[in-house]
């Protein structure tokens, strides 16, 4: 019997490569890794070990949207100054910093500038 787990990786889809790592790059106040992967290109967002991480990924089959699944990316810090960077970034805040019950921290939702639907959590 398998049992549920926190995800191994994730793949935010980009229609302009360049654009969307540019965009995390400015929110998160970070640099990605861009690695060719056969016919993708992907840029790997940074992470400590043994901690999922995921990429931006650019390639055949992959399209951006704000529907389906929300990836939330896990701040060690309050989300309140990336998320005030999307809109300058090219991306549009969805939901403000919301607290959640009984001390679990907080989260926020915005479109990222592929249009993709991605949440910031936070324990501050």
């Amino acid at each position: 019997m398998l049992s549920p787990s926190v995800p191994a990786w994730f793949e935010l889809p980009a229609a302009d490569f360049e654009r969307s790592v540019r965009f995390y790059e400015t929110v998160l106040g970070t640099q990605l890794k861009r690695e060719d992967m056969g016919p993708l290109q992907m840029a790997i967002f940074p992470n400590a070990q043994p901690n999922p991480t995921g990429a931006v990924v650019h390639g055949a089959g992959y399209t951006p949207s704000p529907q389906g699944s929300v990836v939330y990316l896990n701040l060690s810090t309050d989300l309140t100054r990336a998320l005030a960077r999307v809109s300058g970034a090219g991306g549009k805040v969805l939901l403000e910093k919301t607290q959640l019950p009984d001390g679990m921290g907080f989260f926020a939702q915005f479109l990222d500038s592929e249009g993709n639907r991605v949440g910031f959590f936070s324990q501050q």
